[in-house]
C-alpha cells in the first residue's frame, strides 16, 4: 500500500463520522500477496509517514524471519522503525506453540493488563518459553530451504499451466495458484481430492471468487515431499 493511499485513509479526530486512525499494521511477510518480504525502506517510509501524523506502527510479523532471511536483512533492523512487532514460533519456526509480542516496557504492561481481560494467560509455560528458545536458536538460518521449496513449487505449476500471480516467483515459503483453463477438476473439488487421494493438505478460497489455492512450505517436508505434490497436482488437474 502505497503512502498516498495510507493518507487518503487516515482520520483526523476533528469528525465525529469517522474513528480516530491511532495505528498502521504492517504483516511481513505479507500473506495474501504471496508470502512477499516488505524491504526495510519501506517498513521505513511508512515509520517516518506515521510519526508525522502521530500514528504507531505495528508489525504483524507472524513470519518475520522468513522476511529477514529473504532480504538478508536482520530481524531487529527490519523492525527498527516500527512501535511493536508480534513474532510467531509455530508457523515457519516450528514451534508446537507460542508467539512473542515486542515492545516497549510500558506497552508491554498494557498488553497483559488486556490479555488477563480477555481470559488469557497459561500456567507453567517454561515449557512452551524452552521450545520457543531451540526454534529462534536452530530453525531460523534452515528457513531458505523453506522458501527454494517454494520457488521449485510455483515454477513447476507456472510452466506446466497453472494461473500463478507472481509468474513462478516467490519471495519466501507461500505459493498462491489457480487452476488452469482445462483443468480435469473443479476449484469446489481441488482441496478435497488432493487430501482423499494422494494426502496433500492445501487450502483453497483465496482472492476474488476463490479462485487461488495456497501451499505453504515448511520443516515437516522435504524434497521427495515436495516433487511428489507437484507431480500429483498436475496429474490430477492435467493428465486423462
Amino acid at each position: 500500500l502505497d503512502l498516498d493511499s495510507m493518507r487518503d485513509c487516515y482520520r483526523s479526530d476533528n469528525d465525529d463520522h469517522f474513528a480516530k486512525t491511532e495505528l498502521i499494521c504492517l504483516e511481513n511477510t505479507h500473506n495474501v500477496m504471496g508470502g512477499r518480504a516488505l524491504e526495510k525502506t519501506y517498513i521505513d517510509e511508512v515509520s517516518t509517514f506515521a510519526k508525522d501524523l502521530g500514528v504507531k506502527v505495528h508489525i504483524d510479523g507472524a513470519r518475520i524471519f522468513n522476511a529477514s532471511v529473504s532480504l538478508n536483512t536482520p530481524v531487529a533492523e527490519l523492525c527498527s522503525g516500527a512501535d511493536s512487532v508480534s513474532i510467531c514460533l509455530s508457523k515457519g519456526l516450528g514451534a508446537p506453540l507460542g508467539s512473542v509480542l515486542v515492545g516497549e516496557k510500558e506497552f508491554i504492561r498494557l498488553a497483559k493488563r488486556a490479555r488477563k481481560r480477555c481470559g488469557g494467560g497459561m500456567r507453567q509455560v517454561g515449557v512452551v518459553a524452552s521450545m520457543g528458545k531451540f526454534a529462534i536458536q536452530n530453525n531460523v538460518s534452515r528457513l531458505s530451504i523453506d522458501h527454494s521449496r517454494a520457488e521449485k513449487i510455483a515454477t513447476a505449476l507456472h510452466e506446466a499451466g497453472f494461473k500463478q500471480p507472481q509468474q513462478g516467483k516467490v519471495d519466501t515459503n507461500i505459493v498462491y495458484f489457480g487452476l488452469p483453463d482445462h483443468s480435469n477438476v473443479t476449484r469446489n473439488e481441488l482441496c478435497d481430492r488432493l487430501r482423499k487421494e494422494y494426502g496433500i493438505l492445501l487450502s483453497g478460497g483465496y482472492n476474488k471468487g476463490g479462485e487461488l489455492f495456497r501451499i505453504c512450505t515448511h520443516m515437516d517436508i522435504n524434497d521427495e515431499d515436495v516433487d511428489r505434490a507437484v507431480e500429483d497436482i498436475i496429474s490430477l488437474c492435467l493428465k486423462a
